[in-house]
């Protein structure tokens, strides 16, 4: 789970300047019904809002410390993420990320995998400008055998062509490949930097080595960072629409884009196309802080409670999965946009230890027991990271261990009885406990478990996490 630092996390007076459309049939509209467009709109955006900032950082603005690379060009990075890494919070550090973002306009996109080792997992997740995973290619869907994919935008009517394994179709103009493979341990870094300079991501001109087709028109992209989403969120969202034809499966989307435009959320027009009046002012600021308050509240009931971890199985997906529930997709994506389907990874999330209480590690130190017969049951691997609660990203520490995954099982101790006792504290438990420290920050604590490739007693709740328990 990769988690954009949230851009919409507040609606300041400055959101007043975006104001609503001074058009005829806005200045019709009862102040409330226009408020409760404008939170409607504000909840449907917010994802799509974070997910222009990630790829404004990432594949856009070549002046950012974060920049990866320009569309249709594959970026491999050849570490796991540590607490350096600060643009995308509450990522996992498990497995060394490649992106490709793909334009998908003038043509197809093809991403082609080598033969990786069955013992390896590794998944490409195909993301939308909706935030929708659209696809899967990896371990649990497609097989480590060597591959090549065909990823189509929303215009594409061709064939099959040759040589590609499977046809993904995704509905939005522009689309995100995250590509994620597994480390074993820090000696096996050469071999998973191998297994990346083996992928390939091209588009289809370029892999069937044919002419390419017309250049799709240059794109103004409109610069975003925290201020200017919060100051403008609805401006950012009609850019974005007019990359999102409400055609083939979105076509479910047109008597809501309808609604909105009834406030002037429309694709590709500015906003606000005119004058506002207070009035308007007054409902477009009412409405969007229903929306960040309701989406607020909603992450809070991500899910169920499993001793005191929160598990959702739904939440990440696709179209279908979503159902038309704009507040989940939104709660999703502010508790960690890029989630992985359950199929792929479970996220048991911590929200309180046994006695009902927040973690805090400035004053308490806690234990994690597994059973001899009780770890995560995964097809693939599991771990356990730990992040600071006040920013959601990784902590620095004295001997920098971000998490405990499976693969470090041999060299962790063992109570008598087989199980696994973790020991969550900010101050080390001493040598012979050391092997099983997950440092925290002394202040609260946010720790989240990943299961990769679940086995079906985690998707049922046959097994559920354990709870974490003060040390006396």
């Amino acid at each position: 789970m990769l988690k954009r630092r949230t851009i919409l996390s507040s609606v300041p007076t400055a959101i007043l300047a975006a104001g609503l459309a001074a058009r005829a049939r806005a200045a019709d509209l009862p102040a409330e019904d226009a408020a409760a467009i404008a939170r409607e709109a504000f909840i449907y955006g917010f994802p799509m809002v974070m997910n222009y900032g990630v790829i404004y950082e990432y594949f856009i603005d070549t002046a950012s410390s974060q920049y990866k690379a320009p569309f249709n060009q594959i970026y491999n990075t050849a570490r796991v993420y540590t607490s350096e890494d600060t643009t995308v919070v509450t990522p996992n550090s498990d497995t060394p990320y490649s992106f490709v973002a793909m334009d998908l306009r003038a043509e197809p996109f093809v991403f082609c995998n080598p033969d990786i080792e069955k013992s390896r997992y590794f998944s490409v997740q195909l993301v939308d400008m909706y935030t929708f995973n659209f696809g899967y290619i990896g371990s649990r869907a497609t097989g480590n055998g060597p591959g090549c994919f065909l990823i189509a935008g929303p215009a594409w009517q061709g064939e099959t062509p040759p040589g590609i394994t499977k046809v993904f179709r995704c509905e939005t103009d522009f689309a995100l490949a995250i590509v994620r493979t597994q480390l074993f341990n820090p000696a096996d870094l050469e071999n998973v930097t191998r297994i990346q300079a083996g992928y390939r991501a091209e588009p289809l001109s370029r892999f069937l080595n044919t002419a390419a087709p017309p250049a799709a028109p240059e794109v103004a992209w409109p610069k975003i960072d925290k201020r200017l989403a919060e100051e403008n969120p609805f401006g950012t969202l009609n850019f974005l629409l007019q990359f999102c034809p409400p055609a083939g499966p979105a076509a479910v989307e047109a008597p809501l884009r309808a609604r909105f435009a009834q406030i002037g959320v429309e694709a590709g027009k500015p906003f606000p196309p005119g004058k506002l009046t207070p009035r308007q002012q007054a409902a477009l600021e009412e409405g969007a802080k229903r929306g960040i308050s309701a989406i607020r509240q909603r992450v809070e009931t991500l899910g169920t409670n499993q001793n005191g971890w929160r598990v959702a199985t739904h939440g990440f997906g696709d179209r279908q999965m979503n159902a038309g529930d704009w507040t989940l997709r939104a709660a999703a994506a502010m508790a960690g946009i890029y989630g992985n389907d359950a199929a792929e990874a479970l996220y048991p999330m911590l929200a309180t230890d046994s006695d009902g209480g927040k973690p805090d590690c400035a004053a308490n130190r806690y234990t994690l027991t597994f059973p001899a017969d009780g770890l995560p049951p995964a097809n693939a691997f599991w771990s356990v990271t730990m992040y600071d609660a006040k920013t959601q990203l990784l902590v620095a520490n004295p001997i920098n261990r971000y998490l405990i995954n499976a693969p470090m099982l041999p060299d962790l101790r063992r109570n008598a009885d087989g199980s696994v006792t973790l020991y969550i504290q900010n101050a080390s438990p001493g040598a012979d406990r050391e092997s099983n420290w997950l440092p925290a920050p002394a202040g609260p604590v946010f720790v989240v478990m990943r299961i990769y490739w679940p086995k079906e007693a985690a998707l049922d709740g046959t097994w559920q996490p354990p709870a974490v328990r003060r040390a006396i």
